[in-house]
């Protein structure tokens, strides 16, 4: 239904959107309700999340400016295993404006992002100077590969233990994560294929330079990734609501707060990839600007010296 509605309001012909403000009127209206039903479908699926178990990590999903949930997902995750030195790495970072990591940016982290586009990387530097210029950010463009990801990251991080690892480059996550051998992060974010549902292995063949054709062919399977995991010491702790991102903690930083059994079976979600598309309409799209940290003390001192006279005397 969220989708029919949709497509509605979006096939209906510019030329008479401007000259029949009636119709134009229906096209907002049907457009606001494919919003309106998608956000009720979010809180549905939370609930019933929830309702499974109350420690279900789909159940604590919220959008700041991630691309869906992940910003909800990720903070959960590590108010229950705690942070060490809240250390991102981000690889597929697009423009900088709706990724995984810029939130923990603005929450105080630092890190690096890298993209196979210099335009994005171009556009992080314009919006981004700030944290760049403070050494919170480093950001880079770089077609990352299985060959070259150990070699790119050595001349970026030198830190082999941080918080938290995200990887979207539509395609070869599996190979990169596979190959990674230069960090041991804590946390691992990465993309999978809720097409190919458990109890499905399947890995897309590897290319270095493969690039997403925007078809539902892409990636490895949730089950291949739950091997790939497993291997490499982490537990697949959950996904995110609309199926697209996958959450693996590395087992030595486990507790009993996430359930188990940690597999693909017990933890998947079928793919509603344009869920929080419907859902975000265009009130308020993503921005990011200057933000003040208020020290509370001196804001206090500052209104006690605050003149009761007059401006305009």
């Amino acid at each position: 239904m969220i989708r029919k509605l949709f497509r509605v309001a979006k096939s209906v012909p510019f030329a008479i959107l401007r000259t029949d403000k009636q119709t134009a009127s229906m096209a907002t209206l049907t457009a606001n309700m494919a919003s309106l039903l998608a956000r009720e479908t979010i809180r549905q699926l939370r609930s019933e999340q929830l309702s499974l178990h109350p420690d279900r990590l789909p159940g604590h999903g919220f959008k700041a400016y991630s691309q869906n949930d992940e910003d909800g997902i990720i903070q959960e995750i590590f108010l229950r295993i705690g942070t060490t030195n809240r250390t991102f790495i981000e690889f597929g970072c697009g423009e900088g404006i709706e990724n995984n990591s810029l939130y923990l940016l603005l929450l105080g982290w630092s890190g690096v992002w890298i993209d196979g586009s210099a335009k994005n990387i171009e556009s992080v530097n314009r919006l981004h100077r700030v944290a760049l210029d403070k050494g919170a950010l480093r950001a880079e463009p770089h077609m990352i590969t299985a060959e070259n990801i150990d070699d790119v990251l050595s001349n970026l991080c030198k830190e082999k233990q941080i918080d938290l690892l995200s990887i979207d480059i539509d395609g070869n996550d599996y190979w990169v994560w596979s190959a990674l051998q230069s960090i041991n992060p804590r946390v691992v974010v990465v993309e999978y294929n809720a097409t190919l549902r458990p109890p499905i292995d399947a890995v897309q063949a590897y290319r270095a330079d493969t690039r997403w054709n925007e078809t539902n062919y892409y990636g490895a399977s949730l089950a291949a990734l739950e091997r790939l995991g497993i291997s490499k010491g982490y537990a697949l702790v959950g996904c995110n609501l609309n199926g697209i991102n996958a959450f693996f903690v590395r087992r030595d930083c486990l507790n009993d707060r996430f359930v188990q059994p940690f597999t693909a079976a017990h933890h998947y979600m079928p793919p509603n990839f344009d869920l929080f598309v419907l859902s975000k309409g265009e009130a308020h799209p993503p921005g990011v600007g200057l933000y003040m940290t208020m020290d509370s003390e001196k804001v206090a001192a500052s209104a006690d010296n605050v003149s009761t006279e007059p401006a305009i005397k």
